[in-house]
């Protein structure tokens, strides 16, 4: 598949096969978004391949709006940036992510973006938390590194 066949083809898929998605392909994913531009070079961006089913549906109630699909992914890549390094991290997340949605089409794969950064656990209830500090404590993310967003990975669903 050529360059603008990826472009064309990719879409949000929220609905995936349960089948898990080959560590070969998940590694090269991992790959390709480490070759993300960032600023000034400060390769400010992390991941981390969440694959576990319990981990996964934990994942999924991190918001009361938006990540209840995420339940059925095979896989989950949370998209992490290091403060420390950069002020760009959001930027050089957001890159790094659409590297990875791309290069998931790529492998005929599905996946979607959900946002975390700056989003509450429940959206009428600022008292609820947010998101991130959800994750943060369930992933175990070490702290200078923030996280951007988790992307639902796995073999698109028959619609």
């Amino acid at each position: 598949m050529d360059f603008f066949e990826v472009i064309e083809k990719r879409h949000s898929v929220r609905k995936f096969e349960d089948r898990p998605v080959e560590k070969e392909l998940i590694d090269r994913i991992i790959s390709v978004a480490e070759t993300a531009p960032s600023s000034k070079n400060t390769k400010s961006s992390a991941f981390m391949v969440i694959e576990d089913k319990d981990t996964i549906a934990a994942i999924s109630e991190m918001r009361d709006r938006g990540s209840a699909f995420v339940k059925d992914a095979p896989a989950v890549i949370a998209v992490l940036g290091d403060e420390t390094k950069t002020d760009l991290w959001v930027d050089n997340c957001s890159i790094s992510a659409t590297f990875i949605q791309l290069a998931a089409v790529a492998l005929d794969l599905g996946s979607c973006w959900v946002h975390v950064n700056g989003r509450p656990r429940i959206s009428t209830d600022p008292a609820a938390g947010m998101a991130e500090d959800y994750l943060r404590n369930l992933l175990g993310v070490k702290d200078g590194l923030r996280i951007h967003c988790v992307i639902a990975l796995g073999y698109p669903a028959e619609a």
